[in-house]
């Protein structure tokens, strides 16, 4: 059982920065892979970023050089630090957690409520 918080999002203007948070269950993200995605109204659920417990990254094409995800094991978080927001990037950001690193969000087990970043122009 994997309990995920999400928390840090909020209305920037586009070219603006935020930083979200996922606070995980103690010691998953040495045993998970963990995962951003997010859902803009009337769209599909994609893929943003994700880490695995060797700290290997990878991210969709949109964001590459703009966004960097991160983890902390010793605070059990995962972090996604955004730069140069655009209108576009506006979504319901979602962390999850799966047995491996993939870009597939059938293939993650648990999923956090999800936090609402929106960009303005």
């Amino acid at each position: 059982q994997v309990l995920l918080v999400e928390s840090g999002g909020g209305l920037v203007q586009a070219g603006g920065s935020l930083r979200l948070s996922c606070a995980a269950s103690r010691r998953t993200f040495n045993t998970y892979a963990l995962g951003w995605f997010r859902q803009a109204p009337g769209k599909e659920r994609e893929f943003v970023a994700a880490i695995d417990g060797q700290g290997s990254t990878s991210y969709t094409d949109s964001v590459k050089g703009r966004f960097t995800i991160s983890g902390d094991n010793a605070k059990n978080t995962v972090s996604l630090q955004m730069h140069s927001l655009k209108p576009e990037d506006t979504a319901i950001y979602y962390c999850a957690a799966g047995p491996r690193l993939t870009l597939f969000d059938g293939e993650y087990t648990y999923w956090g409520q999800g936090t609402q970043v929106t960009v303005s122009s």
